[in-house]
This record gives C-alpha cells, structure tokens and sequence, in this order.
C-alpha cells in the first residue's frame, strides 16, 4: 500500500498540487425548476465526478437548489423547507469527499429572504454569503422576492443543525499540508456587473480565486460581456475568476439560457464550456497560485490599494484539502513557446507588433542623431537576418533609399558557402547597398601578433581563436560606420544574452543600437516567417527567408570536423526553444528550478498533448525526457548566472514583451557576482531524473 504524502514534496513530481496549483471546477447541472431533490441529485453527481478528477473547489450556478427562474414560488414555504433539506442531504452525502462546493440557494434569516452562496465541504457549511446588489431592471425583479446583503456583517445562520457565519464580509481557505494552498471569496452574478464589485474587496483581503454564481439569462452579444467582465477583474484584482451561468432546465416561459462556464487568470482564458449544453457538465482547470501570489508581490500598486483606505474586517474559515495522491496531468494552456503563441490569429497579431516595434525604436534612434544611414553585418542566419529586414523597413518609414542600409557580409574560417550565398541573396533581394570584406588575413595577423598555434597554421580552434573574429567584424563595422557616418546595427538576440552567447565589448554583444535586443530566438524564426507570407516582399526575398529558416544554427567560427560535421549552437548551449521556456519562468515569474522543470515536462515531455504552433515543420517537433529537461536547465542556470556582467552593458533596443527583456535599465537589474548555487541546490533536491 503507498503511504499517505505528509508533505508537499511526497507527492508525486507529476502532480499539480506538488507545484502550487489548484484544481477549480464551474458546473453546470441540469435543473428542474423548483425541484430541490432531482437538483440535489445533479449537483452530488457533478461533486463525485469533480472528487474523482482531483478537483479541489466547484462551483455551481446562482440558486441552483431552487432553479433561479422560480419566480414567485420564492415565497412559498414548501420550496424554501425542501432547499434546505437539500443541503441537509448533500452534506451527509458528500462527507467522505474531497472538494468544497458552492451551491446557490434561497435562504431565510429572521425576516428576510436572502439570495445566497453557500460554501460546504467535509459535511459542514464553511459559510454562507448573501448576494450583495439586487437587479431590478429589464428582465430582473429580485428585489420582488429578496433582500440584498450589500452591508451584512458579522452575521450567523443556523442551518442544517449548524451555526454558520453569514454576511459578505467571508473568504475561504484551502490548506494543504498544513499550509494555505489557496483562498477564495464569493459574488453571486450582478455583483460583477457593478462599479465596485464584491471580489474586489475579497481580493484586497487576500481571495486569490473569485467565485461568481451566476443565472444570467442569455441574449445576442452578452457571453461577450461576460468574458470582459470576468477577464478584466481577474486581471484588475491579479486573481483568479471563475464563473457558471445557469443552463438547461431553467424555465423558457420569457428566458434562455445558456450555462457558459469560464476560468480566468490574470486577464488570461484557461477554460470555457460548451455553450447550451443539453445536460450537466464539468468544466475545470489548475489555478496557478504561486504565480497570483508573486504578480501581487511584485505588482507594488496592488499592496499600496491594500492599505489605501479601511475596509471591514473579513473573516475566515477553512478547510483541510485531500488531493490524489497518483499523477495529475496539468489541466491549463501552456505553450510550448512562451514567446509565440500557438493561435495562429494571436501570433500574427503578436509578429507584427513585435515587428513594428523593431521598427519604431530603430527609425527613432536614426532620427535623433541626425544621421541617414545604418551598417550591419549580414551573416545569412536567423538574427542578422531579421535586423536586415528591419534596417530596410526603417528606410522605408523615414522616406530613405533602401541603399542607405550599408549591410556587408564579412567571411571568416567557418563561414559556409550557403550562408555566405544566403546573405548575398538577402541582401541583393531588399536593395540594400551589399559589400563583403573578408576578415580572415586580418585574422590571421591577429593570431600571428599574439602567438596563436593557429597564427602558425595549427589547427587550434579554441575560443581565443572564435573571438578573434568575432572582435575584428564588429571591429570593422563600427570602423565603417564612422567612415559613412552611420549606425551600427546590432544583431544579438535575447536567449543569446540570457545564455551569455555573445563576445563581450569588442564583439557582437556591442552595436550602436539593437532591435533584436528583446526578442526572443523562438520568436526572430516566426518574425522572419511573419515577413516572408506579409506580402511586404517578393517571392525571390520570400525563399531566401525561408532558406534561412532552415539553415542550423551557428556561430560559423569553428571550420568543419573531418567529418564534415559543422559547428553547432544548440549542441553546446542547449535547444533555444527550451532554453527560451527556461528564460521565461525564471526571468519573468522567478520560478524555483523545479517548478520549471515541472513546466517543460508538461509542455516538452514525450506524453505532452499540447499544441505545437501550425509554422513549426515536423522536423522540429521534439521533445525531452526529464533527465534532458533537468541537464538543460541546470547548463542554463550556470550560464544565466555567470554571464550577467554582459548584460550589465549591453546597447539600447526596444522591450518587446512584457517582463521579456533583460537590459539593466528595464526589467531586469540583478548583481553581476551573485551565487548560482541556491538555484542548483534546489533544481537537484527537488526534481528526480525520471518522472
């Protein structure tokens, strides 16, 4: 028999639960109007279908024991005595389970009626929380049959034999292993909809999940309503929102309904329901309550609305959470690409943003100084590539000839004849002015004066001789420009300066300016696709593109072994499409390794189900075992570490993402001299070899 996990770290590395998650549900049963037993049978059968998935919290819609279109039948005693029969009979028979659930329920308190949430788990009611604004307006008249709890605080109920705290002034927390796995506050429907809701309150007192009861008749254009609504407030309150409507077997007499379920989390859909469904459903998804928790930490505004002015005093109550103790897959969108959404409409939208932005920082740099021109160095790969292309767009935006883009190709050992041809192509296709300066007798001098083996004719291929010609292209760039009386244009990307994949100063980590600075090399590949199929180049410039998106990747320092096996980036520093998730967690989120880690199984790992972005040919399809995903990341922890004292000084260029740049007069400020080993330390204590 397994024993039975006594701490977070017992469970397996495959469970939500282990790395900060929490499994939410919006349910939607099928209703019978003013039938709280056949309601009662719905929602306990909806309770063990969440149980068995793990879920930790469920949510059902607003009067959901009565059915909310009851109407008048509000009054009569013979419903309100069988509702709450009805919560006598599912806390019986939900004892043994594991999930809290939020019913909604018409209540009685002294001599008023109350349109109500009530939070139960274990067999005992952990509150009850009375809608707080009343519509009465349109199709609504609750204030006919209900009193509005806006204002309640400090109340009791009895109810089903039990003294339960009653009033709006309630949050909830779900411990697990001794420790508050997540707290969540409750608003039923209309609360939403008003200047100041509820949640927002619940948030500023600590609700990391909203919940929303909701009934919510159905008409042209409010699902849409309803995700603004729900997405602006999970992102307003940097929370989650989860909301049920009601569904099928809600009168029709003057209403439809249409039972949307949706999730958010900080502003971001992940999960929806199939709209007016024909029986109960399940809709559910893993909150990431690690990250709310960090996005408020570091979101300094949203403490400073904490304390900004005096709010009542929230109590509350809690649970002891029981979560399967077997592996849970993740139950969220995660991308692959952090960097390049997998929806094709969102990432063109995404590639030309990015884009423009390049452009915009550039053309602005080159207006401020008073100069016309620009000099690059054009390589025939991915990075030099996309800076080529932006250079002539700027051109472009400012009125210039395309020949005021001084771009020359500079050959070196290494350089093979299909980029060397790549970049002769590339450049005769934009009508730039193309020029090619051979750097390898200057090299060679340089090898010879500091009595290199390989100034000798030896073949010593170290990184003294890499950085020779690294130094002496940009060496000669800056020389030109001066000589034209232009700019130097960078090229280096984001994961190269995460990874420290950049010659320091005199080499290609030093430009003029570069719209490369933030992006991403995942992101440069779909920015050059983006290009080739915008129609903004012709269908010669187009195949040279996509050439280059097949080209490996390389530094093209290093001549060919006698096998013919050329040098390879990604051999030595890791793939860039996994070293970018890496980057993202850790320099975005400031996730422990471990988590990470846990993240690129999910999304990288052999049995991963999620989508690869439609541009990705098969031939790039991998993925990676955890023993890979861990030696990966423990190589991009020490690079990241070590090589901070390059990003320390690297050139002007525009931030493309949020939190995705690492320059030190933006988003990311860290010592040049700090400790790698915190970070090791836990990625090994917390992450096996196999999951």
């Amino acid at each position: 028999m397994a024993k039975s996990p006594t701490a977070r770290s017992d469970l397996p590395f495959r469970s939500p639960y282990r790395h900060g998650f929490v499994r939410v549900a919006g349910c939607v049963p099928l209703t019978a109007v003013a039938d709280p037993a056949r309601n009662v049978d719905e929602a306990l059968a909806l309770i063990a279908r969440g149980h068995d998935q793990g879920v930790a919290l469920m949510l059902f819609p607003e009067l959901g024991l009565s059915a909310y279109s009851s109407e008048d039948l509000f009054h009569q005693e013979a419903l309100l005595d069988a509702v709450e029969a009805g919560l006598v009979r599912l806390l019986a028979e939900t004892r043994d389970l594991a999930p809290a659930f939020v019913v909604g329920a018409p209540l009685r308190l002294g001599v008023s009626l109350y349109n109500t949430a009530v939070v139960m788990q274990g067999g005992a009611i952990l509150g009850v929380v009375p809608k707080s604004y009343l519509p009465n307006y349109r199709e609504y008249y609750e204030r006919r049959w209900f009193a509005p709890g806006l204002g309640v605080h400090g109340a009791t109920v009895t109810l089903a034999g039990q003294t339960v705290p009653f009033g709006v002034d309630q949050i909830f927390d779900i411990r697990l292993f001794g420790e508050v796995a997540a707290t969540f506050g409750v608003e039923i429907c209309e609360d939403l909809w008003t200047p100041e809701p509820p949640s927002t309150a619940a948030a500023l007192a600590g609700a990391e999940i909203l919940l929303n009861l909701s009934a919510s008749n159905i008409v042209i254009g409010k699902s849409a309503d309803r995700h603004l609504l729900c997405a602006s407030q999970s992102l307003r309150c940097q929370a989650a929102y989860v909301y049920t409507a009601a569904g099928p077997g809600e009168s029709t007499t003057d209403n439809a309904w249409d039972g949307q379920t949706m999730i958010f989390e900080l502003g971001d859909q992940l999960a929806e329901s199939e709209r007016f469904p024909t029986g109960s459903g399940l809709t559910f998804a893993d909150i990431d309550i690690l990250r709310l928790r960090q996005e408020r930490r570091r979101t300094v505004t949203f403490g400073d609305a904490v304390t900004a002015r005096a709010r009542p005093q929230f109590r509350r109550a809690g649970f002891d959470m029981t979560v399967p103790t077997g592996p849970l897959a993740l139950e969220r969108p995660l991308e692959r690409f952090p960097f390049v959404p997998s929806d094709t409409a969102r990432l063109a939208e995404q590639c030309h943003e990015a884009y423009n932005i390049q452009v915009q920082g550039l053309a602005q740099r080159l207006r401020v100084t008073g100069l016309e021109k620009l000099v690059i160095g054009v390589s025939g790969g991915l990075d030099s590539t996309q800076a080529l292309l932006v250079a002539a767009k700027v051109m472009d935006s400012l009125g210039l000839p395309r020949t005021n883009v001084l771009a020359w190709t500079l050959p070196g050992f290494a350089t093979s004849e299909g980029t060397r041809a790549n970049a002769w192509r590339l450049m005769t296709a934009l009508g730039v002015t193309a020029a090619e300066l051979d750097i390898r007798p200057a090299a060679r001098q340089m090898l010879t004066d500091l009595g290199h083996p390989a100034g000798r004719g030896e073949a010593v291929h170290d990184v003294t001789f890499e950085n020779v010609q690294a130094g002496l292209r940009t060496d000669y760039l800056f020389r030109l420009a001066n000589l034209h009386h232009a700019l130097v244009v960078g090229t280096g990307d984001l994961s190269e300066l995460a990874l420290g994949w950049c010659t320091y100063g005199v080499g290609d980590h030093m430009s003029h300016y570069n719209p490369n600075a933030s992006v991403s090399k995942t992101l440069i590949q779909h920015l050059i696709r983006f290009v080739a199929g915008s129609g903004e180049v012709d269908a010669a410039t187009g195949d040279v593109l996509r050439d280059v998106l097949d080209t490996e990747i390389s530094p093209e320092l290093v001549p060919a072994s006698h096998s013919g096996e050329t040098q390879s980036t990604e051999a030595f520093v890791g793939p860039y499409a996994l070293q970018d998730f890496n980057l993202h967690y850790l320099a975005r989120f400031g996730f422990a390794p471990s988590r990470i880690a846990y993240l690129a199984l999910e999304a990288w790992g052999p049995e991963s189900r999620r989508a690869w972005p439609p541009q990705i040919p098969p031939k790039d399809r991998k993925s990676y075992d955890l023993l890979a995903i861990k030696g990966w990341l423990r190589l991009f922890l020490t690079r990241f570490f070590a090589n901070q004292f390059k990003r320390s000084a690297v050139p002007n260029g525009p931030k493309i993402s949020s939190g995705g740049a690492l320059s030190p007069r933006g988003d990311w400020r860290m010592p040049s001299d700090a400790s790698v080993e915190a970070w090791l330390a836990e990625l090994d204590a917390n992450t096996p070899d196999a999951a």
